[in-house]
């Protein structure tokens, strides 16, 4: 099969150097451009038609933020895995607002950098699990502690998934991909997407975010 072709972009050329050696030795990947700041990102991106732009947010100029809208806005099906040294949910919120898949630490290249270009590729959003939990965390936090009387509240889209739909949000607001979802049920991957894109369909969103806050809203999930 072809190599995934895939764009750097980071300041530090060291870092560059140390991951394209770790990605183009894997076999899967080919580095076919190195930038140095979000401007070149962007025309790197929108010129060399890579599979996958591994950015980071901190740079000169153009920081990764503006460069991860602007990719998207100019080549929406290109995917975008935000790779940072900044383990904060503040970040993670708006990296995946501004359209990027996934989210994960620099300090975990080593063990998760493969498995979470793998999951974006396929189609999924790849979330650093720590930062999983300080997205719930966060939320927790900042809900009113009061609550409208439940005749005044709105009938939530969570009440129109079925049993198994369920299921299947809580795992995937929980971190797991959806092979690892399938082994759990004995399904197939296939299948898994569908039922993804039906819980998709009925909340009104795919984003990943917005599952963790419907499978917290719905009792499915706390900040263990």
């Amino acid at each position: 099969m072809p190599r995934r072709r895939l764009v750097l972009a980071d300041d530090h050329a060291v870092l560059r150097s140390g991951l394209r050696m770790l990605l183009e030795s894997h076999g899967e990947f080919e580095v076919v451009g190195e930038a140095a700041d979000g401007a070149a990102a962007v025309d790197m991106a929108t010129r060399l038609h890579p599979d996958l732009v591994l950015m980071d947010i901190s740079m000169p100029g153009m920081d990764g933020m503006e460069a991860t809208r602007q990719i998207r806005a100019a080549v929406p099906d290109l995917k975008i895995l935000v790779l940072t040294m900044h383990d904060d949910a503040g970040y993670l919120r708006e990296v995946l607002a501004a359209g990027a898949s996934g989210y994960i630490l620099k300090k975990a290249v080593d063990s998760e950098l493969i498995s979470a270009i793998q999951a974006v590729l396929r189609g999924e959003v790849f979330v650093y699990p720590s930062m999983t939990r300080a997205l719930v965390e966060q939320y927790l936090t900042q809900r009113p502690v009061s609550t409208p009387a439940p005749s005044q509240e709105p009938r939530s889209p969570v009440e129109g998934l079925s049993p198994r739909e369920l299921e299947v949000l809580k795992l995937v607001a929980s971190g797991f991909t959806s092979r690892e979802i399938a082994e759990q049920f004995g399904l197939s991957a296939k299948t898994v997407e569908s039922y993804r894109a039906r819980i998709g369909e009925k909340l009104g969103t795919t984003s990943r975010t917005d599952f963790i806050r419907y499978a917290l809203q719905a009792g499915l999930l706390d900040a263990d």
